[in-house]
């Protein structure tokens, strides 16, 4: 049975100011790893989901570190690989009531950022898998990450395998003199599901719309491959305090999920992750709207967690679907 779900993407070090200080008065930083696609392949495998992560890590303890990180949390690491360079930073300062959270990235020149995987087997990375996810992060590092992703793309349809993207524009990224409009299209031709809000369908897919079912349509037309889109939809109330949704589009219809009061967030990053993890389990276990509510809470519980996997089990995230089991002491 073809089960197993393939990653591909950076890993970075983060290093947060304790609790809520800035960073003008942190006398220390507490470190944890993470990056989008690893952060999914995480959620998957403490869901019983076999999950592989394709990555270049430094020669060198810091590169062993995220290795382990990856084993300790069940992620197959049987195609990372060790390349010249450094490893990506990025610093975070928890923004608290009305102050903003803030993130510094040091990713310049990192040793994935210059990676080829010229020695990458992408035939043999597909050949027992049922889903390969990517985000639009990757691209946007070099030309030749960009590069590699087209390899691995049209060797996971090859084997045919479902493709997920979350084509996440980021603007500061893409630096290295290519637009998103010169490569992301390619690239989203082979995705079958994709995460995307109406920034991303611009930027990225050359889309101007004012609904998102009309982007949604326009999408189809042009990426006929697609069969959902999906997004979630956040209310900033204060740095802790936001309330959040989504809705996915199955070619037919729009689906709305319940809206989520988050009251004491504890840390947001890969609250995104964490949805499209949910997500791509939905999907292959449930039915549409099931899924949505799946991943949703699998977001909204990350929303709780420090760092930045979602170290959560099925049964928290199903009992938060249906109810059960909510802020009550277990024993």
């Amino acid at each position: 049975m073809r089960n197993k779900i393939i990653t591909i993407g950076e890993i970075m070090m983060r290093l947060s100011t304790p609790g809520h200080e800035r960073f003008v008065q942190a006398a220390q930083f507490q470190v944890h790893f993470g990056g989008a696609e690893a952060n999914v392949a995480i959620s998957l495998a403490h869901w019983g989901q076999p999950a592989q992560h394709v990555t270049a890590l430094p020669a060198h303890d810091l590169g062993l570190a995220v290795k382990n990180y990856l084993r300790k949390h069940q992620v197959d690491c049987t195609h990372v690989y060790e390349q010249d360079g450094r490893l990506g930073l990025y610093y975070l300062e928890n923004g608290v009531m009305h102050r903003a959270s803030k993130i510094i990235y040091d990713r310049f020149d990192s040793a994935f950022s210059n990676w080829d995987a010229l020695e990458v087997d992408w035939d043999m990375v597909f050949q027992d898998a049922a889903w390969f996810h990517w985000t639009g992060i990757t691209p946007a590092l070099s030309q030749a990450a960009a590069d590699f992703l087209l390899k691995a793309l049209q060797a996971a349809k090859k084997h045919g395998v479902k493709v997920s993207a979350d084509i996440n524009y980021r603007r500061n990224l893409w630096n290295y003199g290519k637009s998103p409009l010169e490569i992301m299209p390619e690239l989203i031709r082979y995705a079958d599901v994709v995460i995307a809000g109406l920034t991303d369908f611009e930027n990225c897919m050359d889309i101007q719309a004012s609904e998102y079912v009309e982007a949604c349509h326009l999408a189809k037309r042009d990426y006929p491959s697609i069969a959902y889109i999906s997004t979630t939809e956040r209310e900033t109330i204060s740095s802790n305090h936001n309330q959040l949704s989504a809705i996915l589009w199955n070619g037919q219809e729009l689906l709305t999920s319940k809206s989520y009061d988050m009251q004491q967030i504890v840390d947001r990053i890969g609250g995104g992750d964490a949805y499209m993890a949910g997500l791509i389990y939905g999907l292959l276990h449930m039915q549409d709207q099931d899924a949505l509510e799946f991943a949703l809470a699998a977001s909204v519980l990350k929303h709780g967690i420090p760092g930045d996997a979602n170290l959560v089990s099925l049964e928290e995230v199903h009992g938060l679907v249906t109810g059960n089991q909510v802020g009550k002491l277990l024993r």
